[in-house]
């Protein structure tokens, strides 16, 4: 059977919608044979999933999509293999959680001033541990009838043009890399190019990451266009980045399908040669 590897995949642990237990046996019924858990800012579901894998013959890569931002935009970074006891890291994930929980909280207070929604009704809806961001919010809005979907929610209320936005806490781009590589893992920059050409960081600014230890970019991914693809293309060969592809799945929270794109191989075996923080579960 030839190689099906999804490094980007959410759990309800983060803002995805099946349990950490649920979501591998998704991956298994897809037929992958390896894929990431990468919660956002969270390894609390590694456990789990690899529990969930033991005897289905599929590889878990241990992983996460670490938050951080450039001004009012946001950045995100998925670190694979790296020690989820690394003190810096630990800290700095419990800080942002903080962050996009207090912020949720702040962002349905205003909410309330013109929609029937409360906090409580936010919490009562989301999983117990999750990280609440802004997708539980949206699954809130659409438990009242207020939207039909997620989708339609970002779109309208929680978008940052919407009055109810405010950005959350998070490091640079710079430390995030940083952080994950000082705990010996493999940081690669999830979904670069959403905006097309001119949405692709400026070549001194990948040079900035890749000093701080940026060693991939994901260039296959759906919400990247074909225009940035290419731009992130010339990138990876130019500087012998690791090329991955990825679903980033969150199961009915988003329409993307598990497997819908893929890493070779070859650029997994490059991953797991230079994480040395943690190892991947071979079920």
């Amino acid at each position: 059977m030839p190689d099906r590897i999804d490094l980007h995949t959410h759990s309800s642990v983060s803002d995805g919608t099946e349990s950490p237990a649920e979501l591998i046996a998704a991956g298994v019924a897809a037929g992958l044979t390896a894929m990431a858990i990468t919660d956002h800012d969270s390894t609390a579901g590694w456990q789990q999933a690899f529990a969930a894998a033991r005897g289905t013959g599929l590889m878990v890569i241990p992983g996460m999509e670490l938050s951080t931002r450039v001004g009012h935009s946001s950045v995100h970074v998925l670190g694979y293999l790296f020690d989820p006891t690394h003190q810096q890291l630990v800290e700095e994930t419990a800080r942002i959680r903080e962050g996009r929980l207090r912020r949720a909280e702040r962002m349905v207070e205003r909410i309330s001033a013109d929609f029937p929604l409360t906090w409580p009704e936010v919490l009562a809806g989301s999983p117990k541990g999750a990280t609440i961001g802004r997708p539980h919010i949206a699954d809130a809005l659409v438990a009242k009838g207020l939207v039909t979907d997620r989708g339609a929610a970002f779109e309208s209320i929680l978008h940052w043009s919407g009055g109810y936005y405010e950005p959350h806490y998070a490091p640079s781009p710079e430390d995030g890399i940083r952080m994950i590589a000082e705990a010996g893992g493999v940081p690669v920059l999830a979904h670069p190019a959403t905006h097309g050409r001119s949405g692709v960081l400026p070549e001194q600014e990948l040079e900035r990451l890749i000093d701080a230890g940026l060693a991939g970019l994901e260039i296959g991914h759906r919400e990247n266009t074909d225009a940035g693809k290419r731009r992130l293309r010339d990138y990876a060969a130019a500087y012998d980045l690791i090329v991955t592809g990825s679903s980033d799945y969150h199961g009915t929270g988003k329409p993307n399908r598990l497997g819908e794109n893929t890493t070779d191989r070859s650029q997994l075996e490059r991953i797991l040669a230079l994480g040395t923080g943690s190892v991947p579960f071979r079920g």
